[in-house]
């Protein structure tokens, strides 16, 4: 195999990121701390918020996903964690460097080694072909021409392309196009790998089936992901840890079963409200502890599993209540079939709004 799988995992912390377009945007800091709205800002002063106190941690290794309707200042997010765009003010640590601080010399060595980004619209050199497009980030970063050949082949074959590496681009339908994508940015070996709405273009069952051949190249290279979409289903599917914007500000983060179960606020309630609960919520997130139920007599549950299963598991066996098990089958809760049932359907608004999270500091 060609690939370097020695590359250590790396993680990212954004801290009190801003961006503002305009003639003075540092102006504008603390007028927008202290409550002024994206439109009085526009209307006022001629500015636009794009990215309002931004606080997010990203685990090295894991999937971190940010969505949010058109307008709300993620793909402006994306930007800034490669500095395709400069901040306003704010910290972007990735591996415990600024981002926003290195010099143009570090800046170019840090996105030919550190980060690679697939995009929505596949970006391919159309007068390239298959093999030509894949290697093309290693030619950058001067690797020699037989490394590259390997490299590029090894994960053409992995995201299911081989057969077609002396295609052109145009040759391809969309969804083999972004697979070249996909291909071309784990050929570079990075730490990081940026999406921005990269499935976004595809038709429905070649979108499930990028999103499945994702999770399954993840538990494979166990990249830091940091994923652009606009759809909540895509983002449960994928999705490590969630946080979702709206104008520029974020109003919800968290594990997407949390959101689920407990939305922010009426905006986020409103995202969740379609979402079928039982395949996203799992039986480790409406468990009671062990005490609750001593000697039970029923079935064993993964703490993993979704409720649907869960249910289908409890009605099979006849049993009303479970025990939630671990990966190595240590009871660690008591499920049970009302508790499943109250948590498949979506509560009022109301019942499941609260205030918020603040910001990590």
């Amino acid at each position: 195999m060609a690939t370097d799988h020695d590359i250590p995992k790396i993680g990212i912390k954004v801290r009190n990121l801003y961006k503002i377009y305009g003639t003075q945007p540092a102006s504008y800091i603390d007028a927008v701390n202290d409550g002024m709205s994206k439109t009085e800002l526009l209307e006022k002063h001629g500015h636009v918020i794009a990215l309002n106190n931004i606080n997010i941690s990203m685990e090295p290794g894991k999937i971190q996903i940010v969505m949010g309707l058109s307008g709300s200042g993620k793909s402006t997010l994306i930007r800034h964690i490669n500095r395709l765009i400069d901040p306003t003010t704010g910290e972007i640590f990735v591996g415990g460097k600024d981002v926003a601080k290195m010099s143009t010399r570090s800046l170019r060595e840090f996105r030919r080694n550190q980060t690679a980004m697939v995009f929505q619209k596949f970006s391919l050199l159309p007068h390239r072909t298959i093999i030509d497009n894949v290697v093309y980030g290693l030619e950058v970063r001067g690797v020699e021409k037989a490394r590259q050949l390997d490299t590029a082949m090894y994960w053409i074959d992995r995201v299911g392309l081989s057969g077609f590496e002396t295609n052109y681009p145009n040759q391809l339908s969309g969804g083999m196009q972004q697979r070249v994508g996909l291909a071309r940015a784990l050929a570079n070996d990075a730490p990081i790998l940026l999406m921005d709405e990269a499935f976004s273009a595809l038709d429905p069952l070649i979108r499930m089936d990028m999103q499945s051949m994702l999770l399954d190249l993840q538990s494979e290279v166990q990249k830091t992901v940091f994923f652009i979409t606009h759809d909540l289903d895509e983002a449960l599917r994928l999705g490590d840890n969630i946080a979702i914007l709206r104008d520029g500000k974020i109003i919800q983060k968290g594990a997407g079963q949390d959101i689920v179960l407990s939305p922010a606020d009426d905006y986020i309630a409103a995202f969740v409200k379609e979402v079928n609960r039982g395949r996203i919520i799992q039986a480790k997130a409406v468990m009671k502890p062990l005490k609750c139920l001593a000697n039970i007599e029923g079935p064993a549950i993964k703490a993993n599993a979704v409720l649907e299963d869960a249910a289908k598991t409890m009605t099979d066996d006849g049993k009303n209540v479970a025990h939630v098990v671990n990966d190595v089958g240590k009871p660690t809760g008591v499920l049970t079939l009302p508790d499943v049932i109250s948590a498949m359907v979506m509560p009022s608004v109301s019942q499941s709004s609260k205030k918020p999270q603040e910001p990590d500091t």
